[in-house]
């Protein structure tokens, strides 16, 4: 199915999710042994161990013997606030395709939306957070099919970050990272594959590193028609 115009987004957040899943069970059934697939939304909690229970501690704390208040001091009627709003404090975390081997995350598949790059805080959250596959030494593919806000592009973001170029232009488009290991100077190796995406045109298939060696294969064009489809949405919007 042809990328439809996401210039206006309704109906994005049912295609995001479906489109997800689509990458998620595309990856389940083609990767080599050892390897595993999962959703995923934070990296740090990822790295080093599968997805689980997680290991929690709790601990009661005792207040010290001269500094406590009695609750009777301690406690008092909350007075009227003087204002009330909603605060963003940080951006929501969207999900991910996350590929394990040996419990440690190796690969990822990030899919843009438009309010991962909507304000500013959510731009350098973003960023980071795409960067931190990166950093990690994860592969990463990452796939901007909006071109909203106009002359923003998150890989140049990270470009600048890490001050190199990547040889891409401005969203839609698709970028897939190999991370190589690090350089004598102190850098790390990132070479890649790179498409530019058009409206009404079909997708691509890329490589998704797994090793600096080994890739998967990821229709994008089908996984994205079944989203696509499975949203209700037709072929020529």
């Amino acid at each position: 199915m042809p990328l439809h115009d996401w210039t206006d987004d309704r109906g994005w957040d049912s295609v995001h999710q479906l489109w997800i899943n689509e990458l998620l069970f595309w990856a389940q059934e083609r990767l080599p042994d050892g390897y595993r697939a999962y959703l995923g939304s934070v990296p740090g909690l990822s790295i080093g161990t599968e997805p689980g229970r997680p290991d929690l501690g709790v601990r009661t704390w005792l207040p010290r013997g001269g500094d406590a208040m009695a609750p009777s001091e301690a406690l008092i009627e909350a007075p009227q606030p003087d204002f009330k709003t909603v605060a963003l404090l940080r951006p929501e975390p969207r999900a991910a395709v996350h590929i394990f081997r040996q419990g440690q995350l190796v690969a990822a598949v990030e899919v843009v939306s438009p309010r991962n790059k909507d304000r500013p805080s959510s731009r350098d959250f973003y960023r980071n957070r795409y960067l931190g596959h990166l950093w990690s030494g994860v592969h990463l593919m990452l796939i901007d099919v909006h071109r909203r806000p106009l002359g923003f592009s998150f890989v140049e973001a990270m470009a600048a970050e890490v001050e190199c170029q990547f040889p891409v232009e401005l969203p839609p488009h698709v970028v897939s990272w190999n991370a190589g290991g690090p350089t004598p100077e102190g850098g790390q190796f990132l070479d890649g594959w790179y498409r530019s995406l058009a409206v009404h045109e079909p997708l691509p298939t890329l490589p998704l590193a797994l090793t600096a060696g080994r890739s998967l294969l990821i229709d994008l064009e089908s996984t994205y028609g079944e989203a696509a489809r499975r949203a209700y949405l037709g072929g020529s919007s």
